[in-house]
């Protein structure tokens, strides 16, 4: 197998932003800054190749999900072909120097994988593991708590990557409080992990392992109305790396809505696409809620916002708390109960 491209001088690594003008918009074409309803190959045929500068992509992952307009219970050969279609599309639409990121579950990562290397041209950068707490319970097996996050990119020579934009604390500050850790934190990269919080040395900053918590049904970031959300600090990280603000990021499988959302906040410019009239519509609204320099919802760095095991809540202390509580009340009702 060939070995993993070296970064080359000619990949861009700075952090300064180069506002550039919005596409024309020529007859016939998307516009702008929207989600449009309708399936992902035909309005990505009316993308003009060459365009994009960041594509994100979040499809089905074909294991019987329940959407309201797609079938998620395809073939293996059905779904490679469809995958096929739509990946293809992405090569054409993005810029000699554009990125491409695919998040995808465990049953059909390696075939995508090897689908977008050896026969679409795209080149790996890196293989991220996105590691969430919250995750799915299984009962015969190891419950899953993490996804799959291809960085794929046109010319392995020539590409954006903003490192200053995406540093992460450091061992050395969260671990040892070393005031000579450097401020600016270190690249995100990858490695096992119980907890982030209780063993955060076994979380390096610049490993390909990445802790978000999933959006879940019970978080004020959830919007509520879809079952697939991601975070917008995910996006965030992707979005800054691999972007500046004024160029285009395209989302072909619109979902929740939370790519063109971190997108917009992000100042970038946008185009998303979704199969369901429902999500679009709900898209659409939760776009115009927001404004360019918003914040990104949920916690920017997950190892600082959340407790370590040993500053958390002790059983026994809330047994005793507990026990308090229902004294109290005996004393004052003057009964038991």
């Amino acid at each position: 197998m060939p070995t993993q491209p070296n970064d080359s001088p000619r990949a861009t690594h700075s952090s300064q932003p180069s506002v550039q003008s919005k596409p024309a918009t020529p007859s016939g074409q998307l516009l702008m800054d929207r989600v449009h309803q309708g399936d992902c190959l035909e309005l990505l045929a009316r993308v003009p190749a060459g365009t994009v500068h960041l594509a994100f992509a979040d499809p089905p992952f074909n294991i019987g999900y329940d959407y309201d307009a797609y079938d998620d219970r395809r073939s293996s050969n059905d779904y490679l072909a469809w995958s096929k279609r739509w990946m293809s599309e992405m090569q054409r639409v993005l810029r000699p120097d554009g990125t491409f990121w695919l998040a995808i579950g465990d049953e059909y990562a390696a075939e995508l994988k090897v689908m977008a290397t050896r026969e679409l041209g795209f080149t790996c950068r890196s293989w991220v593991v996105w590691y969430y707490t919250f995750g799915v319970n299984c009962k015969q097996k190891f419950s899953r708590s993490h996804a799959h996050l291809f960085h794929f990119v046109r010319d392995p020579l020539s590409f954006t990557f903003n490192t200053e934009a995406i540093r992460v604390p450091s061992a050395r500050e969260l671990v040892y409080g070393d005031k000579r850790a450097n401020p600016a934190g270190r690249l995100p990269d990858d490695t096992w992990i119980l907890r982030p919080q209780d063993l955060p040395e076994g979380f390096s900053a610049e490993e390909d392992t990445w802790y978000f918590p999933r959006v879940c049904g019970t978080f004020k970031e959830r919007s509520g109305w879809h079952g697939c959300q991601m975070p917008e600090q995910l996006l965030g990280r992707i979005i800054r790396a691999c972007s500046r603000e004024g160029e285009v990021v395209l989302d072909p499988f619109g979902g929740s809505g939370t790519t063109l959302a971190v997108a917009k906040k992000l100042g970038r410019s946008f185009l998303g696409f979704e199969l369901s009239e429902a999500y679009a519509s709900r898209i659409n609204e939760r776009l115009a809620s927001i404004h360019s320099g918003d914040p990104l919802d949920g916690a920017a760095e997950p190892l600082k916002s959340v407790p370590a095991t040993k500053d958390g809540r002790k059983l026994k202390d809330a047994q005793k708390n507990l026990f308090s509580r229902a004294s109290g009340r005996i004393k004052k009702s003057g009964r038991p109960g």
